[in-house]
């Protein structure tokens, strides 16, 4: 079977698997990574939304043979030893959590968005997270959510690298 080799939030990784195998089944089944969800497997419900390359994207669609050399990030890889990304603190002061199922991807996501449009209107808000599902219905606090992270973030919280 061929080896992969890749970064994952930071650290170099290879794993041996067929190269058509989806990386979202190479993360959390080869390697252990769980943030990355399992919804849908076409790429429609965002919940395995993870960052290649700093930019948002679905693991399920992508195959572990294209990959090669290039860096993952997901949610286990966005907090660091100073603390929460201010998204992420910006999720749990709003209280966006319920099942917390969709929240990596969301959170994913709502980085992605913050990193290319830092004040971000609510039109910009519900068109970057409409194809990030949340079955709990928790877009209003999404929402208010990403508001918060980018206040906090223009504000002087230290955002994270992706």
């Amino acid at each position: 079977m061929p080896a992969h080799s890749f970064l994952l939030n930071g650290q170099p990784v290879s794993v041996e698997s067929p190269a058509d195998l989806p990386l979202l089944w190479v993360l959390r089944d080869v390697l252990g990574v769980t943030g990355p969800k399992y919804g849908c497997g076409v790429g429609v419900c965002g919940a395995c939304t993870s960052h290649l390359d700093g930019e948002a994207f679905r693991p399920c669609l992508h195959p572990v043979g294209d990959i090669e050399g290039r860096e993952v990030k997901t949610i286990e890889g966005l907090a660091d030893a100073s603390g929460l990304h201010p998204v992420q603190e910006a999720w749990i002061a709003e209280d966006v959590a319920q099942c917390g199922f969709c929240q990596p991807g969301q959170i994913m996501a709502a980085v992605a968005l913050l990193r290319k449009n830092p004040q971000p209107t609510d039109a910009d808000i519900d068109a970057a997270m409409s194809d990030n599902v949340c079955r709990c219905g928790t877009y209003v606090r999404i929402r208010a959510a990403i508001h918060r992270a980018a206040l906090l973030l223009r504000n002087g919280a230290v955002p994270r690298e992706l």
